[in-house]
């Protein structure tokens, strides 16, 4: 009987999601509490991002938000840039530069984004995790309590940790209506009966629910399986972005240490401590993973075990694969420099349109079906339709006024010109010209709108007149 060779693949373990055991269950992960100076780091980094996330909505420039996401009425406010209902295709060009800007950045510095940065890691890793942690002990004590039978205790640290998940998802589902709606309008709408608000009240209701359920139980599958991020990392990134990864050329061959035994495998020391701190539950010795989220627990860990061992630090590093193999440190490559430029263009027309951007946009055109009117005091006049949009998020009160020597503007009735933030208003008026001042049957007139002396924009209609 021939002796059977098993060739084992060493990429086998990319055939199956590293969340979901055989049998088709998930895989539940208990991390082990992590801890070193890159730990630290992001300790102290949390406490910034976190404390801007929670103070900015506070923050106005000019009586206006410094931030507002207000998708229900398309209003936005990006520090201090108000982009209105009238300014989606300057909205859109602002998306285009902020996605270039994550493929750029992404190239660069691989998934820096979500492992530092990252609401969904930063609540996860840096605020609920801390809790569970504080509440259920460690990764060996969280499995052990989760197997115990219902007891006093087991309710008791259960109900506790749930319960303070609630009121933080309840706090995150709030945070989230500011940016939405504006801390101002939040506090007047809480001030008075919800019978009055209904939908919001539901809607915080559910993201309430929505934050709870993502991090009481989806947790890491809310970055391995709904974030198409980690999935567009294989395109985004390269040889030479910079990732957490394993120097395999100094780890391998791995083997157990032995004290008293001369050494000649490589660093690792197979101790797997990378593996019990990973949240997603991934080996990073495998290689760059969709899974990763650059999160440095392992860095800390494998850190922490060579120091004990004798082995220089670093075994598991920021770094590139290029730096890896050849020893080569590139950021800058052709690639790199093509995005660059694409973005320098980018930003470069969007600092031009709203350098350029006027305050209202005025719409005039010729009422259908009339034609000019011959007046007894030589004099001619045509009918328009106007519109006035406000694209400012403080009100105004414009002025129209014609640019031709003579000229004059009659409103049909008395329209109100004051506009309301966002708002628009619109009405009929004749133009009338003298006749010296037309030489053409039809003649292009130059308008402006003003409030007050200072200048909003500037606009052209046509006039038709007789032909002399």
């Amino acid at each position: 009987m021939k002796e059977k060779h098993i060739i084992e693949n060493p990429d086998a373990f990319r055939d199956q999601f590293n969340a979901v055991a055989e049998d088709g269950k998930r895989n539940w992960f208990y991390p082990q509490k992590p801890s070193g100076k890159w730990h630290n780091r992001r300790a102290w980094f949390t406490v910034l991002i976190l404390t801007v996330l929670f103070v900015l909505p506070f923050i106005k420039l000019n009586d206006q938000p410094l931030v507002l996401l207000n998708v229900i009425e398309r209003k936005f406010i990006i520090f201090g840039l108000f982009i209105g209902p009238q300014d989606y295709w300057l909205f859109g060009l602002t998306m285009l530069s902020f996605m270039l800007f994550i493929v750029l950045f992404t190239t660069i510095f691989g998934r820096l984004w979500c492992g530092w940065a990252c609401p969904q890691t930063v609540f996860m890793e840096m605020v609920f995790r801390k809790i569970e942690y504080a509440i259920e002990g460690d990764a060996g004590k969280q499995k052990l309590l989760n197997k115990a039978p219902w007891t006093a205790s087991k309710i008791g640290k259960k109900g506790l940790k749930y319960s303070i998940f609630l009121a933080i998802s309840f706090m995150i589902a709030n945070l989230l209506l500011s940016y939405v709606l504006g801390v101002d309008e939040l506090s007047r709408i809480i001030h008075e009966p919800i019978a009055d608000h209904i939908s919001l009240f539901a809607g915080i209701v559910i993201f309430t629910l929505i934050f709870y359920f993502n991090f009481a139980w989806l947790r890491d599958q809310a970055c391995t399986v709904v974030c198409p991020y980690g999935r567009l990392q294989g395109v985004l990134m390269d040889r030479n972005s910079i990732i957490v990864a394993y120097d395999y050329k100094r780890g391998e061959p791995r083997k157990k240490l032995h004290k008293g035994q001369d050494r000649t495998a490589g660093d690792c020391i197979s101790c797997h401590q990378c593996v019990s701190v990973c949240p997603t539950g991934i080996d990073i010795r495998n290689g760059t993973q969709m899974e990763c989220v650059n999160c440095t627990a392992c860095i800390d860990a494998c850190d922490n075990i060579m120091d004990k061992v004798g082995f220089d630090r670093g075994l598991i590093r920021y770094t590139s694969e290029n730096a890896i193999t050849q020893k080569n440190k590139k950021l800058i490559t052709p690639r790199v420099i093509g995005y660059m430029v694409v973005l320098v263009l980018l930003w470069s027309v969007l600092g031009y349109t709203l350098a350029s951007r006027a305050d209202t946009q005025t719409t005039l055109f010729r009422a259908p079906g009339t034609q000019y009117i011959e007046n007894n005091d030589a004099t001619i006049s045509n009918l328009y339709t106007f519109k006035i949009f406000n694209k400012t998020n403080h009100a105004i009160t414009p002025t129209i006024k014609i640019d031709v020597p003579g000229a004059r503007l009659q409103f049909a009735g008395n329209p109100d010109l004051s506009l309301p933030p966002t708002g628009m208003a619109e009405g009929t008026v004749f133009i009338i010209v003298p006749k010296e001042a037309l030489q053409a049957r039809k003649s292009k007139l130059a308008l402006s709108v003003y409030e007050g002396k200072r200048k909003l924009e500037s606009f052209e209609t046509t006039f038709m007149a007789p032909q002399e």
